[in-house]
């Protein structure tokens, strides 16, 4: 068998529902991701909560923002929290944004404890969730990918 790149993938917490939420990640500082549009099958948000300030942005792909910001959390950021515990699990969700685990039991709690809107770029995330499309489209193979060449090889065991 020949030897393979590999890196460890950590499974969801929970199933989660992929085509209301199909990217969320903690990254950059923020829990961000893209979630879909309730109204059109052809529109998607990008939505991300700052860790530390709790500070909160959505808007479309294209940096047009959310109509549901009104003075107040949308619900495609309700969404995105939501998923983000299924996927990680509320306790490193929690941590990652610095919240106090004690003084908010569950997510929805937690959209109370969030900051005030804070403009931020989508581009970069929705180019993250376009690359890891990407990824779920090449046919299945051992070689290794030019662009994860940095990643340490050796033996699989």
């Amino acid at each position: 068998m020949p030897a393979r790149s590999t890196a460890r993938v950590l499974p969801p917490v929970r199933p989660r529902k992929l085509a209301k939420v199909p990217f969320v990640e903690l990254a950059d500082g923020r829990l961000q991701g893209v979630v879909s549009s309730g109204s059109d099958i052809e529109r998607v948000y990008v939505s991300s909560i700052v860790a530390g300030t709790l500070t909160y942005h959505c808007s479309t792909n294209n940096n047009r923002p959310c109509g549901g910001l009104r003075g107040h959390p949308c619900k495609h950021l309700l969404s995105l929290a939501d998923e983000a515990v299924l996927q990680y699990g509320y306790e490193r969700v929690g941590r990652y944004l610095g919240v106090d685990l004690v003084e908010v039991p569950d997510q929805r709690v937690l959209m109370h404890h969030l900051g005030g809107h804070e403009v931020s770029a989508a581009a970069t995330v929705f180019s993250r969730f376009l690359r890891h499309l990407a990824y779920l489209e090449l046919p299945e193979s051992a070689e290794p990918l030019p662009e994860l060449q940095w990643f340490p090889a050796g033996e699989v065991r």
